[in-house]
Formats: C-alpha cells, sequence, structure tokens
C-alpha cells in the first residue's frame, strides 16, 4: 500500500510543479464549481497509476488543478463508492494521495437523502457530525504507522472552525442553509421508508452512500475537513406518503441546488486561513 501510494504520488508531481495545499472533492450537487476553477492543468484517472476509474453517471473521472479565486486547488472531478464494487482501500486511496502530496484541507460535497422533518428538497445541509453505517471500515487491518495513528481520535470529524466559516459566508450571502448529521450507508439501492425512520431516531438528518470512507481516512491522516450536502429527497416522514426515488431525480435536483452549494464552497475556500 504505502509503495503505491508513493507512486501515484511520484507520478503526480512528476506532471504538477506547484501542488496545492487545498483539495476539494465535488461529488454530486457542485460540479458547478468546475467552471469557477481557472485551470492550469487536469489528468485523467485512468492514466493516473493505481487510480480507480468512477463507474457513475455524473462522474466525469478527472483530477484538476488550478486557481479558484485567491487559492491554488487540486480537485476530484469525480470520486469513487464502495457500492460500485471498490475495497474501502480503493475508494479511499486518492486521499491517502492528498496526504502524501502536502494537501492539508480537504472539502468533499455530496447528494443526501433527508429525514428530518424540517428540511426539504434543495436545502443545503452543512455536516456537523456523521454516523459510520458501511459494512467494512476502510482502517480495517495492518495499520502503518506512517499514515496515522491504530486508534485515531473522531471527537472532531469535521472542522469547528471551517463550519463557523462556512455559517459566516453562508450569511454573508443571504443562503438559508441547514447542519446535521449525515449517516453513510453501502448503497447502491436508495433508503425504504422505514430505514428512513430508522435513520432519523438514531440521530441522523440525512443519508448518502459516500463521504464517510474519507472523512475518516482524512482524520486518520491529519487532514482537516468540511463537507456539505445537497438534500435531494425526502423520505420516511409520519404521516407523508413517500415518494419513489431515482438517480436521474436525485441529479436534477442537485443540479437545481448547485449555485447555493458553489457560492457557499467558493466563498468559504477563498476566505479560510491555511
Amino acid at each position: 500500500m504505502l509503495d503505491k501510494i508513493k507512486e501515484t504520488a511520484n507520478f503526480i508531481h512528476s506532471k504538477i510543479t506547484d501542488i496545492p495545499k487545498t483539495a476539494i472533492i465535488l461529488g454530486t450537487g457542485l460540479g458547478e464549481l468546475v467552471n469557477h476553477i481557472d485551470i492550469t492543468d487536469s489528468i485523467d484517472y485512468k492514466d493516473i497509476p493505481n487510480f480507480p476509474v468512477s463507474t457513475v453517471e455524473g462522474h466525469c473521472g478527472k483530477l484538476i488543478f488550478g486557481n479558484l479565486g485567491n487559492k491554488r486547488v487540486m480537485a476530484m472531478q469525480g470520486r469513487f463508492h464502495f457500492y460500485e464494487g471498490y475495497s474501502m482501500q480503493q475508494v479511499t486511496f486518492p486521499v491517502r494521495v492528498m496526504k502524501a502530496l502536502g494537501i492539508t484541507t480537504l472539502f468533499v460535497s455530496n447528494a443526501a437523502g433527508g429525514m428530518n422533518p424540517d428540511f426539504k428538497i434543495g436545502d443545503i445541509m452543512i455536516i456537523t457530525d456523521h454516523i459510520n453505517l458501511f459494512p467494512e471500515h476502510p482502517l480495517r487491518g495492518k495499520n502503518y504507522d506512517e499514515l496515522g495513528p491504530r486508534f485515531p481520535d473522531m471527537s472532531e470529524p469535521y472542522s469547528h472552525r471551517l463550519i463557523n466559516d462556512a455559517l459566516k459566508v453562508a450569511e454573508e450571502k443571504g443562503i438559508n442553509v441547514k447542519q446535521g448529521v449525515y449517516i453513510g450507508t453501502q448503497g447502491p439501492t436508495f433508503e425504504t421508508p422505514a430505514e428512513y425512520r430508522y435513520f432519523h431516531r438514531i440521530g441522523g438528518d440525512a443519508v448518502g452512500m459516500s463521504t464517510v470512507p474519507e472523512v475518516i481516512v482524512a482524520n486518520h491522516s491529519g487532514i482537516e475537513v468540511f463537507a456539505i450536502s445537497v438534500i435531494t429527497d425526502m423520505g420516511g416522514l409520519e404521516g407523508v406518503e413517500p415518494e419513489k426515488v431515482s438517480h436521474e431525480e436525485v441529479q436534477k435536483a442537485a443540479a437545481a441546488a448547485q449555485p447555493k452549494m458553489t457560492e457557499i464552497m467558493k466563498g468559504l475556500i477563498n476566505e479560510f486561513k491555511e
């Protein structure tokens, strides 16, 4: 594993001379942010040694380098999911490479189903914590002290200072945001009404099929994390007839919320101190 991380990082270093300290995983709902990046370089995932290739519609599969306002950033245009058949080590491999490249801060986005009755479709939720319900843990197996401790602390998986900065940005821009707990599940099925109710009862506000593995590995690596969800569907609400959900509908709802999410993320990345 260490050899693969080193090989991949060396390859990227050979292509990109100016490696930033800030990285973004452009999940569903944040694709528009690419249009705000002054791209200087990009590498297809298929050309990067040891990198998986995304198989999900709407995930392009490129590693992008450029300037977002006054910050130089690296952006993953498309991520990898456990439900695609990848191991947790493959899903989180890019985060390991980020650390090897010198990344210190990671910004993540996703689409999520909401079960908090105060939420509605199109809401933006800043993730304050998560509940890991994946059947596999990304740190299971031999621990390499070079990568992080055997038992990493998870008392602040999402940076309090970045959450506070994001709230200020949202207020300045007049964007209403929610805060909540994200539940990570395997997928690829969307949740049943009973599952939605269960997730809400155990403390969740939104549920999705990504983010948690990457955040765990980022914390293990000592990378500061900020994450945000767009609520693309609602389920399991008492007295409300559940609606059918499709990937196309999720993408449509995420696209409609993209401008708000992009404004928050762009403002936050430009204003935070590395």
